[in-house]
């Protein structure tokens, strides 16, 4: 069993872990993270909390912040936000179809490295050196896809709740239409579709379970019997483990448990018959004269 935290380098933003390393920082505090290039300061938002799961390979945190490292975070901060604005005076003079998601900087360095989203790819040669002239420093420019772009800059999906490529996600799996059809869910742009405009994310997190169950329970047209007669499945419900069943006495339609359906429970009850429910065994004995 060891311990673990969570940090994170902006308000609201992706929550990184780490090994506490025997301190004991408190919510809110700020504390220092190894990365390639050096110590960065972040918050943190979960303290430090035993864990049995495996956690061998967490980066350890290097410590409390500082007063210099504090004046430091403050100090890249700001030439973030003033290559932020140079970027986007200097693409619009360069008339240029470009959108700037986000910068870093690297002041050990001295390197700026700007994220930016275009529907095609952009010859930005000429950018590149009026940057580097502008904020005296080497420049470097990332083209990034939709995904990427909604990770960088956050939101609100759907459900209400933050983008999950922004607080959780490492790595974005495939996701297919084929996903949302087993489900049973709309076959519609406007309600499958994330904040990126890509298939959401989340259509992969239940679909095991949907092909699973699909598997196990009767197709639709089957004819099975259940407990208030038989019938035909019409339906199927995942997350409540029941089939939806049209009667033949009178078309009315019920849903019954899966298992109540199913072959297997239906061919063990016809050899041993079936279970009895506890305090249904009989008598036992009870009484006397």
């Amino acid at each position: 069993m060891g311990m673990i935290m969570a940090v994170s380098f902006t308000r609201y933003g992706r929550l990184y872990y780490l090994d506490p390393g025997g301190l004991s920082p408190k919510v809110g505090d700020k504390v220092l993270v190894p990365t390639d290039s050096g110590p960065e300061v972040a918050e943190c938002v979960w303290a430090p909390q035993y864990t049995s799961e495996d956690i061998d390979g967490l980066p350890v945190c290097a410590g409390l912040a500082g007063e210099e490292h504090l004046n430091r975070d403050e100090a890249n901060k700001r030439r973030r936000a003033e290559a932020r604005s140079v970027s986007k005076r200097l693409i619009k003079r360069h008339t240029l179809p470009m959108k700037v998601v986000g910068i870093d900087y690297l002041d050990e360095d001295n390197v700026y490295t700007v994220y930016f989203s275009a529907p095609h790819r952009v010859d930005f040669r000429a950018l590149v050196r009026d940057l580097a002239r502008n904020l005296r420093a080497r420049v470097e420019l990332r083209q990034i896809g939709p995904r990427d772009e909604a990770r960088l800059q956050g939101g609100i999906g759907p459900c209400g709740r933050d983008l999950c490529c922004a607080t959780f996600l490492k790595d974005f799996e495939p996701v297919s239409v084929r996903m949302a059809k087993d489900q049973d869910l709309p076959v519609n742009p406007l309600r499958i579709a994330g904040a990126c405009g890509r298939l959401m994310c989340c259509l992969k997190y239940e679909h095991p379970l949907y092909v699973e169950t699909r598997n196990r329970m009767p197709r639709a047209g089957s004819r099975v019997s259940t407990p208030q007669g038989d019938g035909t499945v019409v339906g199927h419900n995942v997350p409540s483990d029941t089939v939806t069943v049209r009667l033949d006495d009178g078309g009315r339609r019920c849903a019954c448990p899966s298992a109540s359906v199913c072959s297997p429970r239906i061919q063990h009850e016809k050899m041993y018959g079936p279970e009895q429910e506890p305090g249904d065994e009989g008598d036992g004995g009870a009484g006397g004269s």
